[in-house]
């Protein structure tokens, strides 16, 4: 295992990492549970996902009967709480990306919003919320009629680290790098920050995972998406 992977121990907990720290500014936060705004993410975050006191704080934060999706903290149901459902994850890190700039790429936005969600929706490349945009820096590729066919961007900002996340490119345009493009871009402004790329995926999602072991990418961990419910 590289050196960047030993040091990476962040990356265990990165959304309790980014609501205390680089995204506090989006964060409820009660005791040892966090979650980030309803329009922002759907994330919930743990200090300690096996500390028993920290699942009893998060209820303060969740209503009862709602689910609620925190990663990496395994198919435990602790008093107050059953798992609604889990999917399997992977986590990778950059290890050797080349980033580097695209002059064809824009900035997106508040006003891309709308073009954002609908995207989004025909592509699934997983959630995004209408506030979604003000996590970091989202760029986009688009058509020369001016639509909007191909994104990336910033979401989790752990000490030290940014995810790489909304990776997705319109069935009709695939099969061109587009993605590849964006995520180069990206990663080359996260580099400019002294940061280091990251990002997820789920474990079957082979199609992502070829394509991120190629450009530079290694797997760190496996992980989950568990979604628990509130009693």
């Amino acid at each position: 295992m590289t050196g960047v992977l030993r040091a990476a121990g962040v990356l265990d907990n990165p959304a309790w990492s980014a609501l205390t720290g680089a995204h506090a500014r989006f964060a409820v936060r009660h005791g040892k549970a966090a979650r980030y705004r309803s329009d922002v993410a759907p994330f919930h975050a743990l200090s300690d996902p096996a500390d028993p006191e920290a699942w009893e704080d998060l209820r303060s934060l969740v209503e009862p009967g709602t689910a609620v999706t925190i990663a990496g903290a395994g198919e435990v149901a602790y008093p107050g709480w059953e798992v609604a459902r889990s999917i399997p994850g992977v986590q990778f890190v950059d290890v050797a990306l080349t980033a580097a700039s695209d002059p064809e790429a824009v900035r997106l936005g508040t006003a891309d919003v709308p073009e954002i969600l609908d995207l989004i929706a025909r592509t699934r490349p997983g959630p995004y919320l209408p506030r979604t945009v003000e996590l970091g820096v989202y760029l986009g590729l688009r058509s020369p009629a001016g639509a909007l066919i191909a994104m990336a961007g910033e979401r989790l900002h752990p000490s030290g680290w940014t995810e790489i996340s909304a990776v997705c490119t319109d069935p009709a345009h695939r099969g061109r790098g587009l993605a590849t493009r964006l995520i180069r871009a990206v990663a080359a402004g996260i580099r400019e920050r002294g940061e280091t790329p990251f990002l997820h995926t789920g474990a079957a999602n082979l199609t992502a995972i070829r394509l991120y072991e190629s450009i530079g990418f290694e797997l760190r961990r496996t992980t989950d998406f568990t979604a628990y419910r509130r009693l």
